[in-house]
């Protein structure tokens, strides 16, 4: 409901019942053009013109500062600065930004309740666009297009008020034709942050405001058709396809004008064709398609439909081109399938983002986006949690992603409290004053959205509760589209709304509860519309929800929280950019680094997670033994025919043999294929892995011919080899002194102190390599996760356990073929913690590490059981043979895949925005560290591979700093080989523990081996 007024009132934005005044209706996102061959081309439409760039600029702290007349025609704004639209004001200089979760951002400053709005911190952006009407708009009508302005604004031609708009994330449209001049026009445009709609606008992101989005003017043919929505539908036998294009106009169209529909397919071959008369307001055109190509995300097929419009003298006055996607999305037996076939979505919830210009995203970052999440096997994308720009919508449309468009509601601090449920002052809820205002935002993102096939599901907002206003959303959706679903995870928290969405979807919900939830007969599907917390180093235990996809029918998936880190480039004090997040901008209150939950760094560079992601995500499964391999094909469409198998042995690491074939494996089929390694390939003792892959065969759209798509591995071993000390070098010297132990052979030098405790030197060949004597660590530099869990106060006795120990006992054994020194260490936590490190010194210098814990009731989970110390810097760079490439961790290793890895140590320190434990390989066999002249030492498995990380930072620096640019300059290289290290968790990062499974428990008795050699 658009309000019609001719002044402005301020006292608008606390009025819940005006949101738009003067806006023109909601309406398609199609475009037009004059002529056939422009709309073929799909060139950049003639009838636009863009008003992006440089405007004249004034900031404000609240509306009593405002210039208020600055939109009068002989204001002077000459001296302003300037903004660049579009963009956001906090990150151009003006302000401050700022980021709150659930909490409203006034929280502790204002003591408000809605629809008040705070009056002392209201920012108000004054903008001033001076601009000509372009000659092909002369004597036409003129209208402007904002696609998204934060949070409300007034707009103002030439002196006179034009119209008022809420709701940022929507297009706001006005007709600029009665107060145009045929000169220089001054356009002005008045910003607030705040408006009743900030109530509705309580998303978890960083609060900006501003015109973020395009801005442009357009113009209008004789004859335009403002709206189209195409309605492609199938029968249930999914072979005839009806197409249906309704029409309407923005006045009456001339008698015998006419309308001609063609539809071609994506060869452009002439499918169907539909020609009528116009109706004065409206119109409608039908055609059938047998046997359509049919879209899904695997085979994203599209139609173009040209729709052209004639005057009645049968001159071509309008053509508009529109993409079109046969499918089908329905429930069936309280299964949710496309085109039939039962969905599962391979989902992750996605901001619009980039670091330095926030939610004011380029083509670019989009094109970027849809690639990767093609190239990892992601097939779904929730808006969260606001409507997105058009072209990520085409984007979908064409890549093939699956979308729930979600309206721009959320007000989780209405009725969320320090995590409680208490909605004693909830909105909307049941008020119905803000039933117009809500259903504003659905009606203008169905209208804009409507032709999208890749939208399967309308999403109600997120996370405001439940009641009447919200549910009669839902029927407003039901009573518009009938091939769609509809979606709101907030009936979770109240059950007399259930009718609200016609799936269960729930947030964060651990896998033992939704097992629960379908083991007893529910009444509708389910699936996760947030879950894997992805904050920091996490993502932990994900296949424990990816395995309940064949477990239960029911079970139809999940959207990871989230694709990219909210994080904004910022400069240090000494000029040097760096990731912030909230409260590095002095903004308060603040939920600091809440925003950083992306498998995607906010710089747009993958994070490790991704690895895992993209394992457990992919559609076709190998399955490699010995012999051979089983494949799975879980795509519901397409066949393996655009893929190559290759397969590969390894033994040690080393390549021995690889091939390739093709195998067309048919959708929801199974086959296996023999694998023709010769037999005496594999005689030799050692380790030996075959890796099998799906590579593209061609160039497909989001990534080139070669890329993989599916992996799996086999791993075995034959006659285990064993690692002997070289005799015949010659004999070991051994000085007792009264403080070292030197032990001396042909050209290195081994000294352990008595004083210390410890190993303290390894010298070869007059190359020291100990910095700090190696120590029983059992700390971890805390996660994200690990902190949400609140581990430094369960278990933060092991942090002083690893700075602190008292050598109990030093024993010293010479035999013939080695000479061993062991250290005995206890604690102050507990009299009964004790550790032995025991060192094995061979003639041929190599020196094999025993550490054995005996564990102690009472205490708490272990975060990691290792040795650490440090080497010089300058042995940096790596070679490990081990899981890989990316880190990995007991809970989060199923993507990875043994092999031989190059990195350097810096490599080992991912990109959480807030440092924390990175850089872990499991399964590590031997790693190498070399300086660039050469030499260096190997540390190699004796028995069970082992964990290790190599990193610049001890776990105490890395848990000491907050930000990347705190941690020292790198003096040393830190070794830190485990014998287990708990896993990271990513349930939530709240308080979920990671899964008992990849715990340590103190109170069992541990051991692990590793051997030190020169290179």
């Amino acid at each position: 409901m658009t309000i019609m007024a001719k002044t402005p009132d301020i006292n608008w934005l606390t009025d819940v019942n005006v949101f738009a005044v003067n806006r023109l209706q909601a309406h398609s996102d199609h475009l037009y053009y004059d002529s056939i061959d422009e709309a073929r081309n799909a060139n950049p439409m003639n009838m636009r013109h863009d008003l992006n760039g440089n405007w004249k600029f004034n900031y404000a702290i609240n509306p009593n500062n405002r210039p208020e007349h600055f939109y009068q025609v002989d204001f002077e704004c000459a001296g302003w600065g300037d903004i660049t639209v579009p963009g956001h004001i906090q990150l151009q200089g003006y302000g401050q930004p700022q980021y709150v979760n659930t909490m409203y951002p006034w929280d502790g400053h204002n003591d408000i309740r809605p629809p008040e709005i705070p009056t002392d911190h209201n920012p108000v952006g004054s903008y001033v666009k001076f601009f000509h009407v372009p000659n092909k708009m002369k004597n036409k009508p003129v209208y402007i297009s904002f696609q998204g302005v934060e949070s409300a604004f007034f707009v103002w031609l030439n002196g006179e008020f034009v119209g008022y708009s809420e709701d940022s994330f929507t297009p706001s449209e006005f007709e600029l034709t009665p107060f145009l001049n045929d000169g220089e026009n001054k356009l002005a445009v008045e910003v607030y942050q705040r408006s009743t709609g900030s109530w509705l606008e309580d998303q978890d992101f960083w609060r900006f405001s501003g015109i973020f989005r395009d801005v442009y003017l357009y113009t209008v043919p004789e004859i335009h058709a403002y709206d189209v929505h195409i309605h492609a539908e199938l029968d249930s036998s999914f072979s005839i396809g009806s197409l249906k294009a309704d029409l309407k106009f923005l006045s009456s169209t001339p008698k015998n004008s006419k309308v001609i529909a063609e539809l071609y397919d994506a060869n452009n071959r002439l499918i169907a064709t539909e020609k009528d008369n116009l109706g004065e307001n409206d119109c409608s055109l039908s055609m059938v398609v047998d046997n359509p190509e049919l879209w899904s995300a695997e085979h994203p097929y599209l139609y173009k439909l040209y729709i052209q419009l004639y005057n009645d003298s049968g001159n071509l006055i309008e053509v508009i081109p529109q993409k079109v996607g046969f499918r089908r999305f329905e429930l069936v037996d309280k299964i949710m399938k496309i085109n039939g076939k039962r969905i599962v979505f391979k989902g992750v919830n996605r901001h619009e983002f980039n670091c330095r210009t926030g939610r004011s995203i380029t083509k670019e970052d989009m094109l970027w986006d849809i690639k990767t999440l093609k190239r990892h096997n992601i097939n779904a994308v929730r808006t969260s949690h606001y409507p997105n720009q058009s072209y990520w919508y085409e984007l979908c449309d064409e890549y093939g992603i699956y979308v729930i468009d979600e309206m721009n509601l959320e007000t989780h601090g209405s009725w969320q409290k320090m995590g409680a449920v208490e909605p004693s002052w909830n909105i909307p809820g049941n008020k119905p004053e803000w039933q117009n205002i809500v259903l504003d935002r659905a009606i203008s993102m169905f209208e804009r959205d409507k032709n999208h096939p890749s939208i399967l599901i309308w999403s109600c907002g997120n996370e405001s509760y439940a009641g009447e206003v919200i549910l009669n959303v839902t029927r407003y959706f039901k009573s518009v589209d009938s091939s769609r679903l509809v979606h709101y995870e907030g009936v979770f928290h109240n059950r007399e709304y259930n009718d609200t969405s016609d799936m269960e979807s729930r947030m964060y919900a651990k896998p033992v509860d939704i097992e629960k939830y379908l083991t007893e007969n529910p009444e509708k599907p389910y699936i996760s519309c947030e879950y894997m917390h992805a904050m920091g180093n996490s993502l932990g235990g994900m296949y424990k929800y990816t395995d309940l996809e064949t477990k239960f029918p029911m079970y139809q998936g999940g959207f990871i929280w989230d694709y990219i880190d909210q994080s904004i480039m910022k400069k240090d004090r000494f000029g040097v950019e760096y990731l912030a997040y909230g409260g590095d901008f002095g903004d308060r209150p603040t939920d600091y680094g809440f925003c950083t939950n992306g498998i995607v760094y906010a710089n747009r560079e993958l994070s490790p997670k991704m690895q895992e992601v993209k394992f457990l995500y992919q559609n076709v499964k190998l399955n490699a033994d010995r012999s051979g391999v089983s494949i799975t094909n879980e795509n519901l469409f397409t066949d393996t025919s655009d893929y190559v198998l290759k397969y590969t042995l390894f033994l040690d690491g080393k390549n021995l043999y690889q091939n390739k074939l093709t195998l067309n494996v048919g959708p929801l089929s199974k086959d296996r294929v023999e694998f023709d390694i010769p037999s005496h390939l594999i005689q030799d003792a050692g380790e030996y892995c075959i890796h099998v892959s799906f590579k593209l065969k061609e160039n497909m759209l989001w990534a080139k011919e070669g890329y993989e798509v599916a992996f799996g591995q086999y791993v075995f071993k034959r006659s285990d080899k064993k690692t002997e000390a070289d005799k015949s070098i010659g004999d070991l010297r051994v000085v007792k002194g009264d403080v070292n132990i030197g032990i001396h052979g042909r050209d290195f030098t081994v000294m352990f102190s008595k004083q210390a405790g410890s190993l303290t030197s390894l010298n070869y060949a007059g190359r020291e390599m100990i910095e700090n004597p190696p120590v029983p660590l059992f700390w971890r530099a805390t996660t994200d996760n690990d902190r949400g869990y609140s581990q430094d106060f369960h278990s933060g006795c092991w942090f002083a356990a690893s700075l602190a120990r008292k050598c109990v006992g030093i024993d010293v054994l010479e035999e013939k073929e080695f000479v061993s020194v062991a250290f005995t260490y206890k604690f102050s936590i507990s009299n009964d913690v004790v550790v032995t490190i025991k060192y094995f010194v061979y003639p041929d210098g190599n020196i094999r590490v025993k550490s054995v814990y005996h564990g102690a009731e009472g205490l708490p989970q272990m975060p990691i059981f290792a040795v650490s110390f440090k080497i010089p810097a300058k042995y940096d760079q790596l070679e490990w043979f081990a899981m890989g490439p990316e880190e990995n961790y007991s809970d989060r290793s199923m993507g990875a895949r043994l092999g031989i890895f190059k990195n350097q140590v810096s490599d080992n320190v991912s990109g959480y925005v807030k440092p924390q434990e990175s850089g872990n390989r499991t399964g590590v066999r031997r790693v190498s560290l070399i300086s660039k002249g050469g030499n260096g030492i190997k540390i190699s498995a004796v028995a069970d591979p082992f964990e290790c990380t190599i990193s610049p930072y001890t776990a105490f620096e890395l848990e000491n700093a907050q930000h990347h640019y705190e941690l020292p300059n790198v003096h040393y290289t830190v070794v830190t080989v485990a014998g287990r290290q708990m896993g990271v968790g990513g349930d939530d990062s709240w308080g979920a523990p990671v899964h008992d499974e990849h715990l340590i428990n103190a109170d069992n008795d541990m051991e692990f081996e590793f051997m030190i050699q020169r290179i």
